[in-house]
C-alpha cells in the first residue's frame, strides 16, 4: 500500500513538473536554498528533510519506514518519468496536465499516509500540527511556507505552486474521507486512533 502510494504519488509529481506551471512550495523552498547558497539541490533537500522531520520528531510525529520509502520511491518514480514526458506546447495542455496532476498527488497521499509506516518530510510537518490545525490547512500552512521562503531566496512561483497551497491539502483530506484511510501518524507508526485506544 505505502509504496503503491509512493509510486502514484510519483507519477503526481512528475506530472506536475510537466506541466511547467510551478513546482510545490516545498520544492520551491529547496530550489530557493540551493540558489541562495549555491549549494546542490539535492543538499538542500536533504537538510531541509531534515529540519522537517526534526520539527515533526518533536510534535511527536516521527519518520518510520514509510518515510524513507517515500523519499526514494517518490524520487525514483519522478526521475524515469521526466525524461519521457515532454512539457506541450499549447497552454491549454499545459493546464489539462495540472488538473490531472491533483487527484493523481491526492490519492498518492492519501494512500501512503494510510499505510502508517511514517510520514515524508512536508507531510509529516503538516501533521506535527494537526491537533490543533486540521490536516487540510496544515499542509496548506506548509506548502505556503516553504513556497513564500523559496520565492523570497529567488526560486519562482506559478499557477502551480497557488494551486499546491490552496488546493491539495483539502483533496488530500476528502480522498482520505472517501477511500475511509486515516492519515495520522502515531508516534510509532500506527493509526493515531490505535494509540489512544491502546492508551
Amino acid at each position: 500500500m505505502v509504496v503503491f502510494g509512493c509510486v502514484v504519488l510519483g507519477t503526481g509529481v512528475a506530472v506536475l513538473l510537466t506541466a511547467d506551471l510551478g513546482s510545490d512550495g516545498y520544492s520551491t523552498l529547496v530550489n530557493g536554498v540551493s540558489i541562495r547558497t549555491g549549494m546542490s539541490f539535492w543538499v538542500a533537500n536533504l537538510l531541509i528533510s531534515m529540519l522537517f522531520l526534526a520539527v515533526a520528531a518533536v510534535r511527536r510525529v516521527y519518520p518510520g519506514l514509510g518515510t524513507v520509502i517515500q523519499i526514494v520511491v517518490v524520487g525514483g518514480t519522478v526521475s524515469v518519468l521526466i525524461e519521457v514526458l515532454d512539457t506541450p506546447d499549447g497552454l491549454a495542455w499545459r493546464f489539462a496536465l495540472l488538473a490531472v496532476a491533483f487527484p493523481v498527488l491526492a490519492l498518492g497521499i492519501a494512500t501512503y499516509l494510510g499505510g502508517h509506516t511514517g510520514a515524508g518530510p512536508a507531510e509529516a510537518a503538516a501533521l506535527a500540527w494537526d491537533p490543533p490545525v486540521p490536516f487540510r490547512w496544515s499542509y496548506s500552512l506548509v506548502q505556503g511556507g516553504g513556497a513564500l521562503v523559496g520565492w523570497l531566496l529567488g526560486a519562482t512561483i506559478g499557477l502551480g505552486t497557488i494551486a499546491v497551497i490552496v488546493a491539495l491539502g483539502p483533496l488530500v483530506d476528502l480522498t482520505s474521507r472517501l477511500l475511509r484511510l486515516d492519515v495520522h501518524q502515531g508516534p510509532t507508526g500506527s493509526a493515531r486512533g490505535e494509540d489512544e485506544a491502546a492508551a
